[in-house]
């Protein structure tokens, strides 16, 4: 992607914050102190001059401003593109100003290095060495070493198969380096993917939506080819292996900064200040703190390259359920204003078997997504009487390949508590501590 593409990425994004921005009728100055930032920052991103590596700011800026909920998923839509166009552009400059050499073809392995550069081993005489031979008169003739050229022939039989297994290995890494790019995004941008996930999936006609390598070989897409080869004789390009699509997981969004809930196992004087919803992941490890009643969580899927993904369902797994949390109930705000409400996907935690309902208005899966074009899928669970932990499944296919994608939170299921009976605490704004919740 080249520099003019990140530059229109940027742009577009900067079109559709200006926008906001003017219909707001707020200047930048003011924008910024609800926001927490300078001016010039929000200047810069109207501008395109600047996007953020985080899309936090840009959701509390879209929300302040008023976006309505399509206008949400298109700004981070947009924030999507034009983040992974500066990433590539950044690679690309990095490249061409350290002289990297270009990254080998997935599954091929990088060539060998020379004879010449291979390390010698400190029991290998030097080949370049002069040897006095025995027809020299002035060299004595030397005594055998049989000892010693053992000794040598067993020690350069060690280091080929050295060598030999260093290469398989490296080659079997390379071949779960796209398995761990999935999960990678999820980190830089949060996916998450179950170990099952993880592993690419072989190619099948039973179509099997496990994620596990199939047992049973792949038929061959050209009837009498050899193993490995084309009908004309030409190696068979290697397979795709890997999820085909980067992952990012917020598993705390909230509907607005005053509706979300936690409970927590403190005395109030033991509790930290609510934190704003992009500091809530740090907040709630710090506290150990459990979602009360509701918990809603967004998963930004994205293709990579120019192959289309088809992600057939979403499922909802219950890990385990239990008697709601007799801990204490901490608001993360009061008298704030209303949000913007964006609620995709329903879940009934209390349900025998839940399942993700596409809100009214929604059309239900499947979908497709590319590097082009992403899905951001936004989940509300709800319980009002049970203790529950949960994860998501995406089932999806592309070409012939076909697994499960793993949603959770870095690895442990999302917890989600009902909080009827427990006492309730607020935090207003201005305040220096918490007070009790005053219904109504």
């Amino acid at each position: 992607m080249g520099t003019a593409d990140s530059t229109g990425e940027a742009e577009r994004l900067a079109a559709l914050l200006s926008t906001l921005k003017e219909r707001s009728g707020l200047s930048y100055g003011a924008l910024g102190k609800r926001l927490h930032l300078s001016a010039s920052t929000l200047h810069r991103y109207c501008n395109g001059d600047a996007v953020p590596a985080d899309f936090a700011p840009l959701n509390r800026f879209a929300r302040l401003c008023r976006a309505t909920p399509e206008e949400l998923v298109e700004v981070h839509r947009r924030w999507i593109l034009a983040d992974a166009a500066r990433e590539q552009r950044g690679k690309g400059a990095g490249g061409a100003a350290g002289g990297a050499a270009p990254a080998a073809d997935p599954g091929t392995p990088a060539d060998p290095p020379d004879a010449d550069d291979t390390p010698k081993s400190p029991e290998t005489p030097d080949t370049q060495e002069t040897h006095e031979t025995p027809d020299s008169p002035s060299a004595p003739r030397p005594r055998p070493r049989p000892r010693r050229r053992l000794i040598l022939a067993a020690t350069a039989g060690v280091i080929a198969v050295a060598a030999t297994a260093a290469l398989l290995v490296g080659r079997l890494v390379d071949d779960g380096a796209g398995a761990g790019a999935g999960q990678a995004a999820g980190a830089a941008r949060g996916p998450v993917a179950s170990p099952e996930a993880a592993e690419s999936p072989s190619p099948s006609p039973s179509g099997s939506a496990s994620g596990k390598p199939s047992a049973s070989p792949s038929p061959s897409g050209t009837p009498g080819a050899s193993p490995g080869s084309t009908a004309d004789g030409k190696p068979a390009a290697p397979a795709p292996t890997g999820v085909p699509f980067h992952a990012s997981v917020r598993a705390h969004a909230w509907e607005n900064q005053c509706s979300q809930r936690y409970l927590v196992d403190r005395e109030p004087d033991a509790v930290r200040p609510p934190p704003v919803e992009q500091d809530a992941p740090a907040w709630v490890a710090a506290m150990g703190a459990v979602s009360a009643d509701e918990q809603v969580v967004e998963v930004t899927l994205q293709g990579k390259g120019s192959e289309t993904v088809v992600l057939q369902a979403l499922h909802v797994r219950v890990v385990r359920t239990g008697e709601p949390l007799p801990w204490t109930d901490y608001g993360t705000g009061v008298g704030c204003g209303g949000g913007v409400a964006l609620r995709t996907f329903d879940v009934d935690l209390d349900q025998g078997s839940p399942a993700a309902r596409a809100a009214e208005g929604q059309r239900p899966f499947p979908y497709k997504i590319s590097e082009s074009d992403p899905e951001m899928f936004r989940v509300t669970a709800h319980t009002g009487g049970r203790d529950v932990s949960w994860y998501l499944e995406v089932e999806w296919s592309s070409g012939e390949r076909q697994g499960v994608f793993r949603v959770d939170d870095r690895g442990r299921p999302f917890r989600t508590s009902a909080s009827a009976g427990r006492p309730a605490y607020d935090y207003p704004p201005g305040a220096s501590e918490w007070s009790e919740h005053q219904p109504g």
